[in-house]
């Protein structure tokens, strides 16, 4: 439970440090949610399958992205960003484990949000690896 709510205090550093984010979700890389903070109104069935949709889509793009930069030989994948009419996401690779998504109202300030997420994705990601070995231990 501890490492949930450190994901959910990481969660909410960004959102209070960027109160415009429509939402910041950490997903693993398989594409599951682990914790989020999303708008998305008051039904709470509607969030959990938009946290589902959004863990989904984010995991195969930093999947891809990888694939595409160790293909073209750029080194590991740090982040990617994906601008529409309405709005931005932006995907930080969380370590090899996991993934922050992190989307924003159209004008966005990027770099404000780059200076942001980059360290709570760096800060996931030690979360992750280092959580691995004790679980496996526990497993054991």
């Amino acid at each position: 439970m501890a490492k949930l709510e450190a994901l959910q205090k990481h969660i909410e550093t960004l959102r209070a440090a960027i109160p415009e984010l429509r939402g910041v979700l950490v997903a693993s890389t398989e594409g599951l949610p682990v914790a989020h903070s999303i708008a998305g109104g008051a039904d709470p069935a509607r969030v959990a399958a938009m946290a589902d949709r959004i863990a989904a889509m984010a995991a195969a793009a930093v999947n891809l992205g990888k694939r595409v930069s160790e293909s073209l030989s750029v080194g590991a994948l740090v982040e990617i960003s994906v601008t529409g009419a309405e709005g931005q996401i932006f995907l930080y690779s969380a370590g090899t484990k996991g993934v922050l998504a992190v989307i924003a109202p159209k004008g966005g300030n990027a770099g404000l949000i780059h200076l942001e997420a980059r360290s709570v994705a760096k800060e996931i990601g030690d979360q992750f690896e280092t959580s691995a070995p004790a679980a496996r231990a526990a497993q054991s």
